[in-house]
């Protein structure tokens, strides 16, 4: 949708193909037993002025979605809720884990961004590297295992140090690098931030999140694309693509069951893993990297409560580190709407083991709830399960990340495997900023 947005606000034709019935696939709302419920919890990260989705919007949109804060994130335990850590003070007090282990926390965390600042990369670190992990208590393991899980979809073992810290707010991200046309400008700004970030963190200075929630919903933002759409964007929902029809290794078109399309240029936005399907001739090392592209499933369950359940007045999200974490979101406190009068709607998201029953998985989850809430089966008046693949690839360590350009000329990725900063919706419009700098390259568009 953000790239036919682009392409037609850029003076092109655009013919949108879409399998499903629906459009908007993880950012879109639906109604169930009159509770709004969204694909997923979401927060929209990034909304300042650097941020992709931002830039999209300042510079695409004609109608712009009203956005509120995200609020506060929590650590649950048995003793109730607690703020999630933003500071190395906050670390050496968090009560819930053993001091020896706050210490371990707070003195990798200390060392790990002074090297950071020394322009040393920890992309390829992993979580579990940096920390004596067999020392830890295992409640340590489990709290490092689900925020690692939360921020890549992965554990530990497989999350990165740099993803860790990106996720947490003790570094930022934004497109400078995608639209500065002189490297060593960015460069300089890099180091200037790096230093900013540092001595914020060392200075016991608060982190911020830059986090927000489109007050109605997450449908709203697919409304606000949709009312952007010029005429000349054509939109076929229905119609899935079987193949990529290629010539020469130039890429002219596309075939479904019905009949063929063809095009200057192909904008593909399905998992990039499954682009072998679509055409058969690609260089065996892509297919190989693609091939490397790690994916996790989450489960979703949504409650309609009675308002009266208490555990839920706040605005933001909480986590569950313990014996099957979770991430919980009441929603509903940001617009009563979501949920009938004198009721209240939260979502919680479960990693799914795939070696596991859908339905055991399902019954585990829901089980958890009960545990961790008591007495709240008492205020169930509505419950609801979804099954996605929040991210179309997981940022871990030895994954792969596609790019934006293909072998194929004329062939262009987008989606949440083809960047791998932030996550979500602002994920994906990282990867609509690359597109447009691929496509400015190869003289398809030309400065707005």
């Amino acid at each position: 949708m953000l790239s036919a947005l682009v392409l037609s606000k850029s003076g092109k034709n655009v013919l949108l193909l879409e399998k499903n019935r629906n459009l908007g696939n993880n950012c879109n709302s639906y109604l169930v037993n009159g509770y709004q419920v969204d694909t997923g919890p979401h927060a929209i990260t990034q909304l300042h002025d650097g941020g992709p989705l931002r830039y999209l919007m300042e510079n695409y949109f004609d109608y712009v979605p009203a956005f509120v804060d995200y609020g506060d994130y929590f650590i649950r335990d048995e003793d109730g809720l607690k703020e999630v850590p933003t500071t190395l003070k906050g670390y050496l007090t968090m009560d819930m884990l053993p001091r020896k282990d706050r210490l371990i926390i707070a003195q990798s965390l200390t060392k790990l961004l002074l090297s950071w600042q020394f322009g040393n990369d920890l992309s390829n670190i992993s979580v579990y590297q940096c920390l004596p992990w067999n020392a830890l208590s295992s409640d340590t393991q489990e709290f490092m295992d689900t925020f690692s899980y939360f921020l890549s979809g992965k554990q530990a073992k497989e999350t990165s140090v740099q993803r860790m810290f990106v996720g947490s707010g003790f570094i930022g991200e934004d497109i400078e690098k995608d639209i500065t046309s002189e490297n060593s400008e960015h460069k300089y700004n890099d180091r200037f931030k790096r230093l900013s970030y540092v001595s914020r963190l060392l200075n016991n200075n608060k982190v911020d999140y830059n986090q927000y929630y489109p007050r109605n919903g997450l449908k709203a933002i697919l409304n606000a694309i949709l009312y952007s759409l010029p005429e000349t964007v054509e939109i076929k929902t229905g119609t899935a693509v079987e193949q990529i029809i290629t010539e020469n290794n130039i890429a002219k078109g596309v075939l479904t069951k019905e009949e063929s399309y063809f095009a200057d240029t192909i904008i593909y936005s399905a998992f990039a893993k499954d682009l072998p399907k679509y055409i058969t001739d690609l260089p065996e090392s892509y297919i190989s990297d693609l091939s490397r592209i790690k994916q996790s499933k989450a489960l979703t369950i949504w409650l309609g409560l009675d308002e009266t359940f208490e555990e839920f007045n706040y605005t933001g999200g909480e986590v569950w580190f313990k014996d099957k974490p979770f991430w919980a979101m009441p929603i509903s406190n940001y617009n009563k709407n979501f949920a009938p009068k004198g009721k209240k709607l939260v979502g919680f998201m479960f990693s799914i083991n795939e070696g596991n029953s859908l339905e055991s998985e399902k019954l585990e989850a829901y089980n958890t709830i009960l545990r961790v809430y008591p007495g709240i089966n008492n205020y169930i008046e509505m419950i609801h399960y979804q099954i996605t693949i929040p991210e179309k690839a997981s940022v871990s360590i030895n994954g792969f990340i596609a790019d934006t350009v293909t072998p194929v000329r004329n062939l262009y990725l987008v989606g949440t495997d083809v960047d791998d900063r932030s996550m979500g919706i602002t994920r994906a419009a990282y990867s609509i900023i690359k597109l447009i700098k691929s496509l400015r390259i190869d003289g398809f568009i030309i400065e707005l």
